[in-house]
């Protein structure tokens, strides 16, 4: 299993990306935290935000359709994208993932 982060602006538009998302298969969970403080350097200045961080959760054989949906629908031009590989996951867990995307309902 796999995990990753993006965030965005507004709790609106991380509630449409994890709605999408899951809806189409393309990760198996999707969460939402927020809002967070985000400090980064942009075009030559430091820049502070309040964002929405997205944690998703998806097998290997759904990302790299699940990172092209998101750099086609992200809102943001250079999107933070940061996947780690989980060293263990629940056995209950990881047989219900390995489910949903073949399964006939959500």
């Amino acid at each position: 299993m796999l995990v990753a982060w993006t965030t965005v602006a507004t709790l609106a538009d991380a509630e449409r990306i994890a709605a999408d998302v899951v809806e189409n298969r393309l990760a198996v969970c999707v969460q939402i935290d927020g809002p967070v403080r985000s400090f980064y350097g942009w075009e030559g200045k430091v820049e502070r935000s309040e964002e929405y961080r997205l944690m998703f959760k998806f097998l290997e054989s759904q990302q790299s359709s699940l990172e092209v949906h998101l750099q086609r629908h992200h809102p943001y031009s250079s999107p933070e994208w940061v996947v780690v590989r989980a060293e263990h996951v629940g056995e209950k867990y990881l047989s219900w993932a390995i489910a949903v995307p073949t399964s006939s309902t959500l």
